[in-house]
């Protein structure tokens, strides 16, 4: 099969006052279409820096970031933008959902904000296959930490993309809210399609995935089962 997703040496500095950070140094890997990939490793160690890079949210001070073989850092900005609201969607560890709007309004904003248009009967589907279907009319305040993630989850997959990117998606749940983010990341990946790229301190999550990537100190130090 061939490549979807590809960095060929990223690096990635910053400064912190007048000290330069180096956060990835050299970084490459690949993902072919429908792969289920977790990036393990201490705090600190350039886990969400890399995420945020293959999502299109910052750039690299060097190396290339490739989907199907384009370099979408050479996309510009609008492209860039366009392309991330095609292709990718995105699941943080804090739900980050607008409390004065109901989970279904939640879900469809970004939608509407993008000027894309929706079917109310696939967003209805769409909650129904994340269980939360019942909680449509519902304000975040009176959700669960889990079926908070669930929307999360209902936001990010509401435009259908191809890739989904998660930064500790079962980080703040309850063990079994956590169990149900884990069944329905492994569900979305093997019904669904979608290529997933997350980073987890939870072990048990990550040995779910298919392929697991270790990094400290902003390097990738192995692959393979934990």
């Amino acid at each position: 099969m061939s490549k979807l997703i590809e960095t060929i040496s990223v690096s990635k500095e910053y400064l912190s006052g007048q000290e330069k950070v180096c956060a990835l140094d050299k970084v490459s890997l690949s993902c072919e279409k429908g792969d289920y990939l977790s990036i393990v490793g201490p705090s600190g160690a350039g886990k969400s820096t890399l995420l945020h890079l293959l999502g299109g949210l910052d750039s690299p001070t060097k190396g290339k970031i490739m989907f199907r073989k384009q370099n979408i850092y050479k996309l510009g900005e609008s492209g860039l933008s366009s392309w991330r609201n095609k292709h990718i969607g995105f699941v943080f560890q804090f739900y980050h959902l607008i409390e004065e709007l109901s989970v279904f309004e939640n879900v469809v904003l970004p939608l509407f904000l993008r000027f894309r248009k929706y079917s109310l009967k696939t967003i209805q589907e769409l909650l129904k296959y994340l269980g939360i279907e019942d909680r449509k009319n519902f304000f975040p305040s009176q959700l669960s930490g889990g079926q908070r993630q669930r929307v999360a989850f209902a936001r990010a997959l509401a435009a259908d993309p191809e890739v989904i990117l998660c930064d500790e998606p079962t980080g703040n749940l309850d063990h079994e809210s956590k169990e149900r983010i884990i069944s329905l990341l492994d569900k979305l990946n093997k019904e669904k399609g979608k290529t997933i790229i997350l980073v987890t301190h939870n072990l048990e999550l990550a040995k779910k995935t298919k392929r697991i990537l270790f990094i400290k100190d902003g390097r990738i130090i192995g692959t393979g089962p934990i």
